[in-house]
């Protein structure tokens, strides 16, 4: 596949100086574009119109690469350690986090897994940020540092499950309509599925925003619920 134009070519010496934060930016809009598969040393040298050798000085390989492009999405993430109650500032990230997975849905597998492929204190840490202000807000509301990571985990753990379930439902055919869906699914066994059939209508009316807050109304609630029932932890009324 022919490379793109590179749009970073100066007007004199036709082309800007490498930085990592260059190549990194480009490896993103690369893989933005064309998935993760078309990320390759190679092809980003066309990109930005340099030798492959070249990138090298500033992404040593393309594990690099990834670990970088995790590391840039990452942090477009604000974590406000100082928002006005734990539950407040879940609910922010959570919105964020799912707007920022919409705009870079190639990078999801990235950022679910890359981390763990690595030891916790060898991850780049700009991975370890989000972790560390997490826990930071969650101890500051008063909940015990074991307590504060069971909750981080819960919430990831969901968060990405809805992150993974709405871009699955995105895939689905645009021409799609509520009716040929429900259509569809009348061809399901009725005795084997009668509350996935029963499910039509809300299956063909997704909406991801108000999916995410009624997942977050459920855990929050079960967590605050838990937590005051073993008496750990300052939890706040849950915002609905």
């Amino acid at each position: 596949m022919p490379s793109r134009k590179n749009p970073r070519s100066g007007p004199e010496s036709g082309k800007t100086r490498l930085s990592r934060d260059l190549v990194l930016a480009t490896a993103l809009e690369l893989v933005d574009s064309e998935g993760l598969n078309a990320l390759s040393m190679r092809r980003l040298g066309q990109e930005l119109g340099y030798d492959p050798m070249s990138l090298y000085r500033h992404a040593t390989s393309r594990d690099d690469l990834l670990d970088g492009i995790t590391e840039l999405v990452i942090s477009e993430v604000a974590v406000l350690t100082d928002a006005p109650d734990w539950h407040a500032g879940l609910r922010r990230i959570a919105h964020d986090l799912r707007l920022l997975a919409l705009r870079h849905p190639n990078v999801v597998p990235l950022l679910v897994t890359r981390p763990l492929s690595t030891p916790l204190g060898l991850r780049p840490l700009g991975v370890l940020r989000p972790l560390e202000q997490i826990l930071a807000l969650l101890i500051k509301a008063g909940f015990a540092p074991a307590d504060a990571l069971h909750v981080y985990r819960a919430y990831y753990g969901f968060l990405f499950g809805h992150i993974l379930n709405e871009l699955q439902e995105l895939v689905v055919d645009a021409e799609e309509n509520e009716a040929t869906l429900r259509l569809e699914l009348r061809r399901l066994p009725a005795k084997e599925f009668p509350h996935l059939r029963a499910l039509g209508p809300v299956l063909a009316d997704y909406d991801g925003a108000a999916e995410l807050d009624h997942g977050l109304n459920i855990l929050l609630t079960g967590l605050t619920t838990q937590l005051a029932v073993e008496g750990r932890g300052q939890p706040d009324t849950v915002e609905r």
